[in-house]
C-alpha cells in the first residue's frame, strides 16, 4: 500500500515538473523567434537588406525590463510594413501574430490580416498595432518614443 501511494506521489510530480518545463519552453520560444534590437542613439536601425524575402522578421527592443515587441516584412510591392507584435484587441493575451502567405494571423483569434494592410489609417480591430517607421540611407528607421509609446501592448 505504501508503495501505491509513493508511485502516486512520484506520478503527480513527474506531471507538474513536465507542465512547468512545456510553459518554461513556451516562454523561451516566444522570446527566441525575436532578434534583441538596441538603439543607436534615439532610434532603432534595421538594415533593409535583411529584410527582403517577405517574411516577417521578428524584434525585441528591451525598455527598463519591459520588452516591446515588433515585426518588420517587405510586401510585394516593395514597400516595408512595421507593427508591434501585438492585436489592438487582444494584446491582453500576449500572443502576437505569426505570418502566413501574405497575411498575418492573430495567435489568440486566428483572425487574419493582409500584410499590404497594415497601415497608420487601419485602427482598432483585432489587426497588428500600427508603428511608425521611415527609411534612410538603406535602414528602416524606428524612433524609440515610438516603441515606447507602444509599451502598453506588453
Amino acid at each position: 500500500m505504501k508503495s501505491d501511494l509513493a508511485k502516486q506521489v512520484m506520478w503527480k510530480a513527474f506531471i507538474a515538473v513536465a507542465l512547468l518545463a512545456v510553459t518554461i519552453s513556451a516562454h523561451a520560444f516566444s522570446f527566441g523567434r525575436h532578434e534583441r534590437v538596441r538603439a543607436n542613439g534615439n532610434v532603432i536601425l534595421i538594415p533593409q537588406n535583411k529584410i527582403t524575402d517577405g517574411k516577417a522578421r521578428f524584434f525585441r527592443f528591451d525598455d527598463g525590463g519591459k520588452a516591446v515587441m515588433f515585426f518588420v516584412v517587405r510586401t510585394n510591392d516593395g514597400s516595408y510594413r512595421t507593427a508591434f507584435d501585438a492585436c489592438d484587441v487582444c494584446y491582453r493575451e500576449k500572443k502576437g501574430y505569426e505570418q502566413v502567405g501574405d497575411e498575418m494571423i492573430c495567435k489568440n483569434c486566428d483572425k487574419h490580416f493582409a500584410i499590404n494592410h497594415i497601415a497608420p489609417s487601419v485602427e482598432g480591430g483585432c489587426n497588428p498595432a500600427f508603428l511608425q517607421h521611415t527609411l534612410s540611407k538603406g535602414y528602416i528607421v524606428i524612433k524609440i518614443s515610438d516603441l515606447k509609446a507602444g509599451k502598453r501592448l506588453f
